[in-house]
């Protein structure tokens, strides 16, 4: 079957579109000079692939971070992982299938680089069961391929330039389609541009930059002066998955939009010359000046600095014991307050961090600062929460087998395997694709579904659908079994979500 991604309309009208199987075998290049549109170009591009094709986006803007919202791509900010942690982020995001968007925003142009490097490198050496389809974006490509070498290290580089050529040269066998956008063609290496089989060529103004469009798209160079008379938006493409022959095209409108819109105009605010000169060369606010050390301290010093340091040494306090009843009735009171946390609207899709900093808020304003639990006991404590069990359940033998089980598991799915389990065990229809997705933390219905796919490639779950097309899903070994219930329908509650 072949899928045809609607770009736009050409300039004589007709509908303008790609051929995404062949966009997978071919790859992209999009050159276009500041404010060309070839952010809304690829913006266009992924939004009407989304449903077909696992994506990732190496992002040195912060310009796509929105089509997570929208489109359930997961948002990760390079700034807050080490290289090693982006790298075996690109080897998972490739196994459980899952589009990406990779926020460089933040970091220079060296750590930009090693980053990126980073995270292609582990989208590129992942194993071969796992070489799925999966359209790879990376705009403002010259900064991450650069034709020259520039103010950052030889290192970083080198490391960046391996992974842009390797996407490029060797990822069509693996299954990564590379669609890389530049401003300008002559900053980006060669080697990494002429692997493209596919164009779209926007506004542009340098004879060189003209001179090589007009020369990919097999134009003459008289006719490279039509580049100049672009209007934003508009594009010139050829390629297999495009077109044979030049033909220009106005990229169509996109669902989504960046964080950072353009510029517009409005009008300077009101003030007297006199109150901006007051703000604008006001003082400036006053140097910190770290105390100076004396030379020879005084006795009253030498007497304060020994009391201080007994002080110190001195024993803390020993807490009395705490009984087990009181130590039942804290846990207890624990439990409320993350039933509380969990409660609220967004609690499902926010980030663990986020939720186990108010947690220990909401406990030390309990008076329970003392038994609070660390993250990683807080991250179970929540696994079985969103699984909707409570802490006899979680301690019944019965459940020893499913928490084995689900070990087998990545982390993050452990708490939709014991949701599943639990209403297998409790006789409940199954789970809908909009519960699954909730318990995962994502609005996405198609990554739930995938979700259930990939826990049954584990062996651990067999799906099966009736005549009518509701579910019903069976725990291997257990012969445990939901009973028949529709993925479709709107997430509803079953059973107690006490913790």
């Amino acid at each position: 079957m072949t899928v045809a991604i609607e770009m736009g309309h050409t300039t004589a009208g007709a509908p303008a579109a790609l051929d995404l199987e062949e966009l997978l075998a071919t790859r992209l290049l999009v050159q276009g000079n500041s404010g060309s549109g070839k952010s809304h170009l690829l913006r266009r591009l992924l939004e009407q692939s989304a449903p077909w094709v696992q994506q990732t986006i190496i992002d040195p803007e912060g310009d796509f971070v929105s089509l997570g919202d929208r489109f359930g791509h997961l948002v990760i900010d390079a700034e807050e992982h080490t290289e090693r942690g982006l790298q075996s982020a690109g080897e998972r995001a490739r196994i459980h299938r899952v589009s990406t968007v990779l926020n460089l925003e933040g970091l220079d142009a060296e750590n930009q680089m090693r980053r990126a490097a980073a995270f292609l490198g582990g989208l590129f050496e992942v194993a071969r069961d796992h070489w799925y389809p999966m359209l790879v974006v990376v705009d403002e490509a010259q900064l991450f391929a650069p034709a020259v070498a520039g103010e950052v290290s030889d290192e970083a580089r080198k490391l960046s330039l391996g992974a842009m050529t390797n996407l490029m040269c060797r990822g069509r066998k693996r299954g990564l389609a590379g669609i890389i956008a530049t401003q300008r063609l002559a900053k980006l290496a060669k080697n990494v541009a002429a692997e493209a089989s596919n164009f779209l060529m926007g506004r542009t103004f340098l004879d060189i930059d003209m001179a090589r469009a007009a020369d990919l798209l097999g134009m003459e160079r008289r006719q490279a002066e039509a580049f100049r008379d672009l209007e934003r938006g508009q594009f010139m493409a050829m390629g297999p998955a495009l077109s044979r022959r030049p033909l220009g095209l106005r990229i169509g409108p996109t669902d989504t939009s960046p964080r950072n819109g353009t510029p517009r105009l409005m009008p300077l605010p009101e003030s007297a010359l006199e109150d901006a000169r007051a703000i604008i060369l006001a003082a400036p606010p006053p140097e910190t000046v770290r105390p100076q050390r004396r030379s020879s301290p005084d006795l009253l010093d030498q007497l304060m600095a020994a009391k201080s340091a007994a002080l110190e040494i001195r024993p803390e306090p020993v807490e009395p014991p705490i009984s087990a009843e009181d130590l039942a009735e804290r846990r207890e009171r624990v439990d409320r307050v993350l039933r509380a946390v969990l409660a609220q609207p967004d609690a499902g899709f926010r980030v663990i961090g986020v939720l186990y900093q108010e947690f220990v808020v909401r406990c030390r304003i309990e008076g329970l600062a003392s038994v609070v639990p660390d993250l990683p006991e807080f991250r179970r404590m929540l696994t079985r929460a969103r699984a909707g069990l409570g802490s006899d359940m979680a301690g019944d033998d019965a459940w020893q087998d499913v928490s084995v089980r689900a070990s087998l598991l990545p982390e993050d799915m452990q708490g939709v395997f014991m949701m599943i389990a639990r209403a297998a065990k409790e006789g409940w229809p199954c789970p809908s694709d909009a519960a699954i997705a909730r318990a995962y933390g994502s609005h996405s219905l198609r990554r739930a579904r995938r979700l259930l796919t990939y826990i049954e490639e584990q062996g651990l779950i067999v799906c099966q659908l009736d005549g009518v097309g509701r579910r019903t899903v069976t725990l291997v070994e257990l012969a445990w079994a939901t009973a028949p219930g529709d993925p479709g329908a709107a997430e509803v509650e079953q059973g107690s979500l006490a913790v």
